[in-house]
């Protein structure tokens, strides 16, 4: 099996809401892909729909299984996390390890156990004596002891500090990440995850964007950074997007060639951030040209 998720027209409406529009996209093998888009863009409505936890319209597979219908099934085979303050406060440690040990038969106590150990965390300790960065490893345990191909995270570092930001996503694709297993991060976070991501899929009022690899977005999208006496010719070849910085303009385009634009001033990459924003800003321009 190539992909690990795919839909075709994934649509969910909340009375006369539309939630998601009619969503199609694919997620290979071993992929890390970054879900991003603003509030209200769909992004946890989408997840819901992978999880089995909301009923959707068009077509959705999840390892080759629908959601919707073999969800126990599906869930042997997938892990979620949302916020990491969701465990009871008064919880202990060690039965947080005996209560997923029970519920889940792909999990190894032992692995769980290894991982704790390069850690502060007492088997002991409740989970309201933690702090939030104790917690996030303490999930981040769990997980990782879990035999499933594929993982799905929905602001799973929310309100924690970078240091301990950088250590989960280090762990994660260090003993996570491999040719079996995928990563699907929903985050408002882009910068911080933007190095670890091999795929994007951008939503915006539950409308899909873009969906391609990074790969892709080096080749496909580019960063003019020109001085003022140029700016009107880089203008000509139809920019997606435009700033101006420090008395020079950024440009971001689309499928121009680099030659071409390289002889106006300084091609760079364009940071994921600063495309969506871009591509965001783009359609609504059509939109409002359509109206």
């Amino acid at each position: 099996m190539n992909s690990v998720v795919s839909t075709q027209g994934l649509t969910k409406h909340y009375g006369s809401h539309a939630a998601l529009k009619g969503l199609s996209f694919e997620v290979p093998a071993g992929a890390v892909v970054g879900i991003i888009g603003p509030n209200g863009a769909g992004k946890t409505t989408a997840l819901k729909a992978l999880l089995g936890l909301t009923a959707f319209s068009g077509e959705l597979q999840v390892l080759g299984r629908n959601p919707g219908k073999r969800r126990h099934e599906m869930m042997q085979d997938v892990c979620y996390i949302s916020d990491v303050g969701i465990l009871p406060r008064w919880l202990k440690v060690a039965d947080a390890l005996n209560y997923v040990e029970g519920v889940h038969p792909r999990f190894s106590r032992q692995r769980a156990v290894e991982l704790l150990s390069t850690t502060d965390i007492d088997m002991n300790s409740q989970v309201k004596a933690l702090s939030k960065g104790m917690i996030t490893q303490l999930h981040l345990a769990l997980v990782m002891s879990l035999d499933v191909r594929l993982l799905i995270l929905d602001e799973p570092t929310l309100g924690l500090d970078i240091v301990y930001r950088k250590a989960f996503y280090d762990r994660l694709l260090a003993d996570f990440v491999d040719d079996r297993r995928s990563l699907i991060i929903s985050t408002h976070q882009v910068e911080e995850i933007e190095p670890l991501l091999t795929h994007l899929v951008f939503l915006n009022s539950g409308q899909l964007v873009l969906s391609c690899s990074t790969d892709e977005v080096s080749k496909r999208f580019a960063t003019l950074q020109v001085a003022p006496d140029a700016i009107e010719a880089a203008r000509q070849l139809e920019p997606i997007g435009e700033q101006q910085l420090l008395g020079r303009y950024q440009l971001i385009f689309d499928s121009v060639p680099v030659e071409q634009l390289a002889a106006l001033g300084e091609v760079r990459l364009t940071p994921i951030a600063d495309l969506f924003v871009a591509l965001v800003l783009a359609e609504r321009q059509k939109e409002n040209r359509n109206d």
